[in-house]
């Protein structure tokens, strides 16, 4: 199979969804792969390296697959093309127009965050969300700064001062790594989830943190957060907004918000998309960072945890077979959208696989 790895263009994107290692690997399984120049740069991995794995250089969309990190962009929104498959993150239901470029191209979009998500595995989506959870805490830590807008707490607190105090919203592997860096630095921990199934594990690792379920407390508990992390995804959906205008308003002036969910629509009413070169905005007398592609500022680890969970699949792919898990994340395939969750959030037809 002809494989096509572009380079990324999103605004502060730097992962590359296959190492020169992981190139190496595919043609010797006998697939041709061809790398835009530059594709891996910003990840440390120059092109001299996928050369060295006997990668061609060229133009990655005339390939049969297109492997690539993030949503197609508005300059890309005419590349793909009828049979052709492109896997990678997608991310559609926020932005109606990318929808409707997918679903006119004619060709199949896999989409990352919904692999697996019949049994809940998310074996693409996982490592991703956990590298975010763990950067979480610490641009949380940079929007508290004063001269970021922050009211100037230091989550760690000092000798006789005690810590800032952090919110975290879900306990899966965003809020559970956010949790344990916030835990870690000795921040003051509370975390909501709509069910308490992960409770009692995270309970035994981390000690004096307090978990809830529901929003019953959350105002209350808002009323004095330093830090309130988003970190809730129910894969293919729209994310719940858990966090109106109001309780925004009741947060202490110079508190962070730090939108993990902002790739499916975040969970707060005020968050809208923001980027890595412009990443926060004041609102509501909050500072919220509200960047999608978060894991791309740890670059290079996330390009290494990204190709490991990747790599299995598109092995699949080249072989045409496609197991259960790998089915689950088909959202686009013959000019049809066939992910069930994704066309109620965004009121199209569904068309069964």
């Amino acid at each position: 199979m002809l494989i096509g790895l572009p380079r990324e263009i999103k605004d502060g994107e730097f992962r590359v969804a296959l190492t020169p290692a992981g190139v190496g690997e595919l043609v010797k399984a006998g697939h041709e792969v061809t790398v835009e120049p530059g594709a891996g740069l910003g990840a440390g991995f120059p092109d001299e390296e996928f050369s060295r794995e006997k990668a061609k250089t060229g133009n990655p969309w005339d390939a049969e697959l297109i492997i690539k990190v993030k949503e197609l962009q508005e300059a890309e929104y005419r590349l793909p093309r009828t049979g052709q498959t492109i896997f990678s993150f997608q991310h559609f239901g926020p932005e109606p127009a990318l929808l409707d470029a997918a679903l006119a191209s004619g060709a199949t979009f896999i989409a990352f965050e919904s692999v697996g998500q019949d049994d809940g595995s998310l074996p693409i989506l996982a490592p991703m969300s956990a590298i975010a959870g763990r950067l979480a805490v610490q641009v949380g830590a940079w929007c508290l700064q004063k001269h970021n807008g922050g009211s100037g707490v230091l989550l760690p607190g000092a000798a006789g001062v005690p810590p800032g105090k952090v919110v975290i919203l879900g306990a899966g592997n965003v809020g559970s790594n956010a949790l344990a860096v916030a835990h870690g630095i000795g921040a003051e921990a509370t975390v909501f989830a709509k069910s308490d199934r992960r409770f009692s594990f995270l309970g035994k690792e981390f000690q004096n943190v307090k978990f809830k379920t529901g929003t019953q407390d959350l105002p209350t508990d808002l009323s004095s957060a330093d830090l309130v992390i988003g970190g809730v995804l129910t894969p293919g959906q729209m994310s719940p907004k858990l966090l109106t205008r109001a309780m925004l308003r009741s947060m202490r002036p110079g508190s962070a918000l730090v939108d993990v969910s902002i790739d499916q629509g975040g969970i707060a009413e005020t968050s809208r998309p923001t980027s890595h070169s412009a990443p926060i905005y004041i609102e509501e007398r909050v500072v919220h960072y509200c960047v999608p592609n978060m894991p791309a500022a740890a670059s290079r680890t996330a390009s290494f945890a990204l190709e490991k969970a990747v790599l299995p699949f598109v092995f699949e792919i080249g072989r045409n077979f496609f197991s259960d898990s790998l089915k689950t994340g088909i959202q686009v395939k013959n000019s049809k959208l066939t992910h069930a969750f994704l066309a109620r959030d965004t009121g199209r037809p569904f068309h069964p696989l």
